[in-house]
């Protein structure tokens, strides 16, 4: 998976459609909005699944809260010196992920789902490269599997809570644009997923961790792969266009004139 997704829905609307609560208001990071280009360190949507705490920070046991919350895009191990590392720690291979120092502690207790209208891939053809976004047909979210983690700094200053994209080897169709894709995790496994007491040895999140060939499939069956314009290569554009098809077979300066339209 390349670094570039889009996610489009407003915090409210996740909320509703995970069935979480919208507990944005408590981030000490940006809110985004509507962003058809989310690119590393940038802040993005998450769901997660947290025993809710007391006044003295003592964890209810018997209760368990799904909730709608902000992260950075890049995962900052607990240990690391400094949060720039998050920089390349954006996806993580699923199949390795629970032997990584950086992840292991995340895939016992921090799992998250990263909601998003699709992810976007890029082919060589020719001498260019000509960007793909992969989308649901059905308008509901992509629920990307997710790691997320609390960072400190030494000063006490604010905790920063970054996230990284689990991945996994491509099947079908999306082989032709790249290897890997992102881990999807059907709307039936949510709550399997995100059960902040799942052992690291049960079998419910090995068999999510690692999906047989069927369970990929029925995934990537529902996809549609969709060639759009080059104005996504850049992160500084935004707006519904850049999800918009793009004629392959059109003439290459015609192609052109579309990207440099698709803002306005």
């Amino acid at each position: 998976m390349c670094g570039r997704y889009a996610s489009t829905k407003s915090a409210a609307d996740i909320a509703d459609e995970f069935q979480a609560v919208d507990a944005t208001q408590e981030s000490t990071l940006p809110v985004p909005g509507a962003d058809y280009n989310v690119a590393p360190t940038k802040s993005v949507l998450s769901v997660v699944a947290r025993h809710p705490r007391d006044s003295d920070g003592k964890a209810d046991p018997n209760r368990t809260v799904r909730s709608v919350r902000v992260m950075r895009w890049g995962l900052v191990p607990s240990w690391a010196k400094d949060p720039s590392i998050g920089n390349r720690m954006i996806n993580a291979r699923s199949e390795t992920a629970d032997e990584k120092p950086a992840y292991r502690k995340a895939v016992v207790s921090r799992r998250c789902l990263l909601p998003a209208e699709g992810w976007y891939e890029w082919r060589r053809e020719g001498k260019a490269k000509q960007p793909y976004f992969v989308t649901g047909t059905d308008g509901a979210s992509l629920a990307m599997a997710g790691l997320w983690e609390f960072w400190r700094p030494k000063d006490g200053g604010e905790p920063l809570v970054t996230a990284a994209v689990l991945t996994t080897a491509a099947i079908g169709p999306l082989t032709d644009i790249h290897d890997r894709m992102p881990l999807l995790v059907p709307s039936d496994h949510w709550e399997t997923w995100l059960n902040p007491d799942l052992g690291p040895d049960a079998d419910e999140l090995a068999a999510l961790l690692h999906p047989s060939e069927d369970d990929l499939t029925s995934v990537v069956d529902r996809m549609e792969l969709r060639p759009v314009s080059s104005k996504v290569n850049n992160v500084r554009n935004e707006g519904p266009a850049l999800l918009e098809r793009v004629d392959l077979a059109a003439p290459v300066e015609e192609q052109k004139t579309l990207a440099l339209d698709l803002n306005g």
